[in-house]
């Protein structure tokens, strides 16, 4: 385990309407809920799902993979859960944790329909950046969206994301390779607003 990573029982990073941390087994019913309500909102901008996407082994394994590469310091998979009704709102990922020279790391996320433009995700992208810089002391943070999903430019823009420029078939989204935006967020950024254009 990469020491940076303090390994805890539950890993929890608070912000004012939210715990972010690790998915656990008994989350299987209300992700599968809050996915399949919302499929037709998620699956433009996703690769495409396994067959057994909704599965509980399926969801086993993806408890696992959260635990094994939280505790191997390679990245921080983490669900979104409401403080008030304890509620799951989605998932941020902090994935790819390089180190060494780079000191970067990849973010990723998704929100169930129902909470999307709520404030929740920028609230849980700015809580997980802070954590990456100040406890995991990282330098960078880099995210992609397809250029046509505005919600999600805005989103990394509103959150302190700059953007870079474009990456040719950077990931397979519904199927196809697709070109994506590229973003940033620096722990010492100089840099004046940036757009697209």
């Amino acid at each position: 385990m990469n020491p940076i990573f303090r390994k805890r029982t539950q890993l929890v990073i608070p912000s004012d309407r939210l715990m972010l941390r690790l998915p656990e087994t008994k989350d299987h019913s209300e992700w599968v809920r809050l996915r399949r309500q919302g499929a037709e909102y998620l699956r433009p901008w996703e690769p495409v799902w396994a067959e057994d996407h909704f599965s509980k082994r399926a969801f086993s394994n993806r408890v696992f993979w959260a635990r094994k590469t939280y505790e191997e310091g390679k990245g921080l998979p983490l669900f979104l859960i409401r403080q008030t009704d304890q509620a799951l709102l989605g998932a941020v990922t902090l994935d790819n944790v390089r180190r060494g020279p780079s000191q970067c790391a990849t973010l990723g996320y998704w929100t169930g329909q129902e909470y999307a433009r709520q404030g929740y995700m920028s609230e849980a992208i700015m809580a997980l950046v802070h954590y990456a810089f100040t406890e995991l002391d990282l330098s960078r943070i880099e995210a992609a969206c397809l250029p046509e999903n505005k919600p999600s430019r805005g989103l990394l823009e509103k959150s302190g994301f700059k953007y870079e420029g474009v990456a040719q078939s950077y990931l397979q989204i519904a199927g196809r390779w697709r070109n994506h935006v590229l973003y940033s967020n620096l722990r010492a950024d100089r840099r004046g607003k940036t757009d697209a254009g």
